[in-house]
């Protein structure tokens, strides 16, 4: 299975489950989710 290490949201992981496959997950303590958030707003914010 291919690695993303991204942010996940809408229930990526439960939807990978019900096709038959383990996802593998990480929650992020608060700091590091921040930092995350950042990153995805940069790489948004250049789509445009």
């Amino acid at each position: 299975m291919p690695i993303y290490n991204k942010l996940v949201r809408d229930n990526i992981p439960a939807i990978i489950q019900q096709a038959g496959k383990v996802p593998k997950t990480t929650v992020l303590d608060q700091d590091r989710y921040v930092e995350e958030l950042k990153v995805k707003l940069l790489e948004e914010s250049k789509r445009t």
